[in-house]
């Protein structure tokens, strides 16, 4: 083999761990679950610092309640907690298929720089309608609670 195809087997390996780490952490954390979950301190260090959610604060508790069967509850906490669940299994299939095969799959479709751009675009206009209500409902007290500094 050569350095190439070395490279390509070993981000596979890398992606295919990654995603399995996406959606076996949230998994584990159901199943330790005691019903304290909403009311659980985030782990999640900009949150830490700050008190405000980070633009990914929340998914992997939109998982743990998708996981449940709870739709709504899972879109409360983050509006792309299911489409996270969707993107991870099709990478999963789409990486194992890739390594298996040893050639990309699907590589002009979803490569693209545009569909990035509207992802983080999307991204940046939740997270600061979230932030906006995340002021609106909460006082300054509320937020240092949630921040290292209470």
């Amino acid at each position: 083999m050569n350095y190439t195809i070395n490279k390509f087997i070993q981000y596979r390996i890398i992606g295919i761990i990654s995603v399995l780490l996406v959606l076996i952490i949230p998994f584990f954390i159901l199943l330790t679950n005691n019903g304290t979950l909403e009311s659980e301190q985030s782990f999640c260090p900009f949150k830490m610092l700050t008190g405000f959610p980070c633009p990914g604060c929340g998914i992997t508790k939109s998982l743990v309640y998708l996981y449940e069967g709870d739709l709504l509850k899972s879109i409360t906490f983050h509006l792309f907690g299911p489409v996270v669940l969707v993107l991870s299994i099709y990478f999963l299939i789409k990486l194992s298929f890739e390594l298996y095969y040893k050639k990309p799959f699907f590589a002009n479709t979803f490569n693209k720089k545009k569909w990035t751009y509207v992802f983080v675009a999307l991204l940046i206009v939740y997270h600061l309608i979230r932030i906006v209500l995340f002021i609106k409902n909460n006082s300054w007290d509320s937020i240092l609670k949630e921040s290292i500094w209470r």
